[in-house]
């Protein structure tokens, strides 16, 4: 995991102290080391790195023989394979994003679809030939402004020189652009789904197939140089997860190192205490007060760089969690993306019984915007990594090609019943049907946050800025206000994805 700054210029050179800059910026992404460099007349990438794979020789940026140059934030996991299948082609390194840069030099940026993982990156030629592109589903960050002749790259919207942070935009996920062809799609984030594969298929082979994409998933996510832990919430996701990663680790005569937070007595630590006596796991625990998570909370808008209520309450304290897995390992696994694959939330139900399907892909393809903002922003605050297993491509595929019927509640008003039955056996039973509670209620910050607000905030404030703003409670004015101390100039309609309430 790492921050990556980019710029493409036709009228001139780079500007290097912009360029030093946007670094600067990004140094918390990236604590181990930073390199920069300028490729040909019209490119320059910069680089902050966190070492996860090929400690010693995977500093970037990556540079071949014929002068093509990468920068890369994310992991991509089957670059083995990328690597095997290009045959001829000659590495220099053991790092994975290696692979990228020897798909590009070889079939060109349309290529890109055979990597796994999670990734956005820039590259260059010294002939002037340039490319930026993103995972399919934007799991990693990646924001540009485009201004005359010159275009910025940048991990954050915190990198981006003041002069062009009006113009910042998300980078559209699964697609890449040239200055040749501007915006390409590559890939999309939900493959195109046949339910009727599965029909007349006894539900326990269906059961047993999400079960070893799970776990096939898990195991290629523990890929790394250096130790890889779980955030443990003692939900079934993340416990899932654990479960798996425990058992790895252990045929490998390794202890996984999970983590909890939450208030004092709060749900999510009691149940992820236990989950973690289970699997035997070295646990660690993060616990918050009302007055600690009300000193984060500006250092949290910033970070996550969005004013949306219901985000920042789980950020809140996924803040506390990151800090303290950060001083034991440098990478995690999360149980992000499951209920946006089995249907998890209570309002699938309520709102979208016919259709589940297509309210399913539709919240998979804002996740970059949401979730997957906060999980990436609140980690790398904190120079760790976070990986996301359920959101494998292979998993997302299976699991989207699954018929709604297999989504549906259970009888008594559970959800992801499927999920469950798959991994009976797995964990205690009372551990594997627990009801669903969402992060920042779970973890006792919703309770501490949301009330705090309703004296602090007059009435007219929220009334005014209802309109002229966009904003929807008294909470989230107050978040606006910090964000916007924080990116004056950014334009939250370019930048910003927000929950359907707040």
């Amino acid at each position: 995991m790492c921050g990556i700054a980019a710029q493409h210029r036709t009228d001139s050179t780079p500007d290097l102290d912009a360029g030093t800059r946007m670094l600067l910026a990004l140094a918390h992404r990236g604590p181990d080391d930073s390199d920069h460099r300028t490729v040909g007349e019209h490119a320059w990438l910069g680089h902050t790195r966190l070492s996860i794979v090929d400690l010693d020789g995977g500093r970037q940026p990556l540079t071949a023989p014929d002068g093509w140059s990468l920068v890369c934030n994310g992991e991509i996991y089957n670059h083995e394979q990328v690597r095997a299948e290009l045959g001829g082609a000659v590495f220099g390194t053991a790092s994975d994003s290696e692979a990228a840069l020897a798909l590009l030099r070889t079939g060109g940026p349309a290529e890109l679809h055979r990597l796994r993982g999670m990734w956005a990156l820039c590259a260059a030629a010294p002939d002037g030939r340039f490319v930026a592109a993103r995972d399919p589903l934007g799991i990693k960050p990646l924001y540009w402004a485009r201004r005359g002749a010159a275009v910025h790259f940048a991990s954050e919207l915190r990198a981006f020189p003041a002069e062009v942070q009006d113009a910042v935009e998300s980078f559209p996920p699964g697609c890449y652009w040239t200055p040749e062809a501007g915006v390409v799609r590559f890939a999309t984030a939900v493959p195109a789904a046949d339910p009727a594969v599965w029909e007349g298929i006894a539900p326990e082979v269906a059961e047993k197939a999400t079960r070893e994409a799970l776990v096939d998933s898990v195991r290629r996510h523990l890929m790394a140089d250096v130790e890889v832990g779980v955030f443990l919430s003692g939900g079934l996701d993340s416990s899932l997860v654990a479960a798996i990663a425990a058992e790895h680790c252990a045929e490998r005569g390794r202890r996984l190192k999970t983590f909890a937070v939450g208030t004092e007595g709060s749900a999510d630590l009691l149940a992820a205490r236990a989950a973690a006596e289970h699997l035997g796991t070295e646990h660690h625990e993060a616990v918050f007060t009302a007055r600690e998570a009300i000193e984060v909370l500006d250092e949290v808008v910033a970070s996550v760089e969005s004013f949306d209520a219901s985000l920042i309450r789980s950020a809140v304290p996924n803040w506390f969690l990151s800090e303290l897995a950060s001083r034991h390992v440098k990478a995690v696994l999360t149980g992000e993306g499951a209920d946006e694959l089995f249907a998890g939330y209570s309002y699938y139900h309520a709102e979208h019984a016919t259709g589940l399907d297509a309210e399913l892909v539709r919240t998979l393809e804002e996740l970059h915007g949401l979730n997957l903002q906060r999980c990436d922003r609140v980690t790398m605050a904190h120079g760790l990594e976070a990986r996301v297993p359920f959101l494998d491509a292979e998993v997302i595929a299976h699991a989207t090609a699954l018929p709604a019927a297999y989504k549906a509640l259970e009888p008594d008003g559970m959800e992801k019943g499927h999920l469950r039955r798959a991994f009976t056996g797995w964990l205690p039973e009372e551990l594997l049907w627990r009801r669903k509670e969402q992060f920042g209620t779970g973890s006792g910050a919703q309770d501490l946050l949301s009330p705090y607000w309703a004296d602090r905030v007059p009435d007219a404030d929220l009334a005014a800025a209802a309109d002229a703003l966009g904003v929807r409670t008294k909470e989230e004015l107050a978040y606006y206000r910090v964000f916007r101390r924080a990116l004056p100039a950014v334009r939250p309609d370019r930048v910003l994805t927000r929950f359907a309430t707040a």
